[in-house]
This record gives structure tokens, C-alpha cells and sequence, in this order.
């Protein structure tokens, strides 16, 4: 099911799919140069928590169409016009959406259905490992500023005194869970501090108050931290898997990476940035270190997909 968009200089098709039954939302953007009935190696790509991605992810699908490579970048259900409870972020949902937009793309006449890698930023990366862990129709995998386990990565956001005020909150939520069938709506900030180096992010770049007014369900939170893909990276292999990371990030701590590194088994590669932090990585926030990035990102597919 699918509309074609009109721009020439930026062609796409929006496309729908299905996920336990949702449809979700996304856009098919072909890779340069694509004749009528070739085939040619794809990139399904994930966004992260905040599910901004209209924000971060079209730089990223420009620069690999522009490499040769077909794109599926799409909104996980709850997030943007997808269909499923709004902004709630369920990873083992997200998994399942993404070997569902797996199964969509081997249905499309322009891809080469051995050829598909998946990629996924921030939050989406910690999605991506586990959808490839568990599904041999990947070839491969990028994860760029990625929590290995969601718990570890959570708590690091704050203080003792902080998770035991968050705690006492949690408690009240899980009770009105159970009687309304609601969660407390917060805003991102509230649900996962952010660090001094991307905070102001939220409110310049994110925007997250301006895109998703209603906030985020505490829920998200409980689900979240049983969240532990590393445990799983081992089983990528023998297919190849890329971490990236900003040196100094504060959302998502350095040693994430490190870990998830080192759960995987070879082909494995490790590219940390030096200096920069958690947003650097996009194109709107920092040029020079997504160029970096995307650099490093294609020298991978080269080789890999």
C-alpha cells in the first residue's frame, strides 16, 4: 500500500504496513540511479526513544541513497501516524515492528532480498541488535549511541536520591495502571534525563514538547529496563555488526558500546568519536561528526552488505 511523493528532488513512496496487526507508517526511498527492475542491497532504519525521527533520520537516508543502497525509515507503532498507544515505547513491540518492516521489504520488486541490512540510532540500535539477533533475514547491523542494557543505561541518567524519588512515582503509576488501564503521561526530560551536553537538544533540536504535546506513558519506563539485547549480540554472527559511539556522551554512556562490543562475536568493529556527545551525530546538530559517521557507515555496507 503505498502513495508516491511528488518532489523529484526527493523522491519517496509513503508505504503502510502491518505489525500484530497495526499499521505502521513509514517511507520507501529508492537508492540513486535505480533502473526499472534491478535489485539493489537495502537499509531499514530505526528511530530512537523519542521518535522524532522526521528531525534526525532524512540526512541519513539521503546519504545512503545517495551510496546505492534502498532506505525503509518508518515510525514504530505509537509513534507518529502509526497506529498503536501513543509514544509508548514497548522494545519487544518495536523488535517485532522491525522484522515486520523485514518481511515488507522481500516483498518490494527493488530490493535484493539477501542484501538488507538494519540500522538504528540511539534507542532504535538497542532494537536493531536484538531484531538481527533473532531474524537470519538481516545481513547486517549498525547501532550508533545505543544502550546494551536498558536498565544500566536508565539508571545512569540519575542520581541515587533521584531514582528513589522516580521510584516512588513508578509505584503509583503501576498502581493506576492496573485500576485505569492508563499511564501518567511525563515529558522526555522526565522520563530519561538527559545529560549537560544534550539537554538543550530536547528543546532545539527533538523538540519533542512541540512534535508529541501529550508527553511520553511512565509505562515505557517498566518496560524498558527488562530490555537486554547484549545478552543476544552474540547471535548476529557470523553475520557483521557495527557499533558507534560518542566519546563523551552523557545520555548513553560510552561503556554501552563497550559492552555490546563485547558480547558480539566476529565480524565486530567499535568506531568511538572522539569528543563529541550524544546529538553529534545527527546532521542538524553537528555536520562535520555525522559526516563522520555516515563515512564510517558505508565503508561498512561496502563490505558487509
Amino acid at each position: 500500500m503505498a502513495t508516491t511523493n511528488t518532489n523529484k528532488s526527493d523522491p519517496f513512496e509513503q508505504v503502510y504496513f502491518y505489525s500484530d496487526g497495526l499499521k505502521l507508517s513509514g517511507q520507501f526511498s529508492p537508492a540513486k540511479g535505480l533502473k526499472k527492475g534491478e535489485r539493489r542491497p537495502s537499509v531499514i532504519c530505526l528511530h530512537g526513544y523519542s521518535g522524532r525521527k522526521d528531525i534526525y533520520m532524512p540526512s541519513y537516508v539521503r546519504e545512503l541513497n545517495q551510496a546505492g543502497y534502498n532506505t525503509l525509515d518508518f515510525f514504530h507503532r505509537g509513534f507518529g501516524d502509526s497506529e498503536g498507544i501513543r509514544l509508548r515505547n514497548n522494545p519487544w513491540e518495536q523488535v517485532a515492528d522491525a522484522i515486520s518492516a523485514l518481511i515488507y521489504m522481500q516483498q518490494r520488486p527493488e530490493v535484493d532480498v539477501s542484501r538488507i541490512g538494519l540500522y538504528g540510532t540511539s534507542f532504535g540500535g538497542s532494537i536493531a541488535v536484538q531484531a538481527v539477533a533473532q531474524d537470519a533475514g538481516f545481513k547486517c547491523v549498525i547501532s550508533v549511541g545505543s544502550p546494551a542494557n536498558v536498565d544500566r543505561s536508565f539508571k545512569s541518567k540519575r542520581t541515587y536520591g533521584e531514582l528513589l524519588d522516580w521510584e516512588d512515582e513508578l509505584k503509583k503509576d503501576r498502581i493506576q495502571r492496573v485500576l485505569t488501564g492508563k499511564s501518567k503521561r511525563v515529558t522526555y526530560g522526565e522520563l530519561v534525563p538527559s545529560g549537560r551536553a544534550e539537554r538543550d537538544a530536547i528543546q532545539t533540536m527533538y523538540k519533542t514538547a512541540e512534535g508529541y504535546p501529550e508527553g511520553y506513558p511512565m509505562e515505557s519506563y517498566d518496560l524498558g529496563i527488562v530490555f537486554v539485547p547484549e545478552k543476544n549480540a552474540h547471535k548476529i554472527s557470523p553475520r557483521a555488526s557495527l557499533f558507534i559511539h560518542a566519546e563523551r556522551d552523557t545520555m548513553v554512556p560510552l561503556s554501552e558500546a563497550e559492552s555490546f562490543y563485547a558480547h558480539a562475536q566476529e565480524p565486530k568493529q567499535l568506531i568511538v568519536l572522539p569528543k563529541a556527545t550524544h546529538v553529534d551525530v545527527y546532521e542538524p546538530r553537528n555536520p562535520a561528526t555525522f559526516k563522520v559517521v555516515i563515512n564510517h557507515m558505508k565503508r561498512f555496507l561496502a563490505e558487509y552488505l
